[in-house]
């Protein structure tokens, strides 16, 4: 059973792994370093917790000790019980889900390993915002797509916001990360993958005449340019989701790349 640990003090050294949330480049060096990652909330904790991520520790109000009871009861490990006030002042912030976890991160398979078995895949490169990669995680996992590879520079899907935002769907769903961006798609084709990039240029084919084939990887780019020239010309076929001409005559030439994953990872459930 968890032990509880009653905490008044913010600054108190155990609460190490709570400290300042939002402050990116301190988190991202700290979790990294320490090979940690916060969850927030019930339904998250659950779902990490029931993935097989171990616990660290908990920090939470008292009001979460009951409705987590059948959580803590299965682990050995600190559970810091504070008031909100407390809480806020570790966090930095209000923190209304009222209940952190603190778990290690398990190791990465590798790409190839990741795709054995996979027939739909979400390949992301270089995308930079965690809630972008967070929301296509959430996309993924509901529409049917088996693995997700991100390249070097994408950003963290276990990083607070990104878990946030997938309501824990990036434990639903098995990733990996290119070791090397240049040769990171030719892993892809080796293994039999028909890459498709999207694209906002409609002079590419519409994706819902695209032959998808047994084994298809859908390349997505980052939020301001898109897939780099590389990627695109590395493709097997440049694809495009049609936008209506009226909204193209109102200079609406393509959507965020959340709505056009979403569309496009639904497309992929096609024979």
């Amino acid at each position: 059973m968890a032990q509880l640990v009653p905490i008044s003090d913010p600054a108190d050294p155990r609460l190490a792994d709570f400290v300042r949330l939002r402050d990116m480049n301190l988190r991202k060096s700290l979790e990294a370093e320490q090979g940690l990652f916060i969850a927030e909330g019930e339904k998250v904790i659950r779902r990490a917790v029931g993935t097989g991520f171990p616990v660290r520790s908990f920090l939470m109000a008292h009001r979460w000790l009951e409705p987590l009871s059948d959580v803590l009861d299965t682990l050995d490990a600190p559970v810091y019980v504070a008031d909100d006030a407390t809480v806020e002042g570790v966090a930095g912030f209000q923190v209304h889900r009222g209940a952190l976890a603190s778990l290690e991160r398990l190791p990465l398979p590798t790409v190839e390993d990741l795709v054995t078995r996979a027939h739909r895949i979400l390949v992301l490169e270089d995308l930079v915002d965690h809630a972008n990669v967070g929301a296509l995680f959430r996309c993924a996992a509901a529409l049917g797509i088996e693995a997700v590879v991100l390249s070097p520079r994408c950003a963290d899907p276990l990083y607070r916001r990104s878990i946030k935002v997938s309501m824990g769907a990036v434990f639903a769903i098995p990733y990996a990360r290119m070791p090397n961006w240049h040769e990171g798609l030719g892993t892809l084709r080796a293994s039999g993958f028909r890459l498709l990039a999207l694209t906002p240029d409609q002079a590419a084919v519409p994706l819902d005449k695209a032959p998808m084939g047994e084994r298809v990887a859908l390349m997505l780019g980052s939020e301001g340019d898109g897939l780099s020239s590389r990627w695109l010309n590395e493709a097997d076929e440049a694809v495009c989701i049609p936008m209506s001409a009226t909204a193209m005559s109102n200079g609406v030439d393509s959507l965020n790349v959340v709505a056009a994953g979403a569309i496009a990872c639904h497309a992929l459930l096609r024979p």
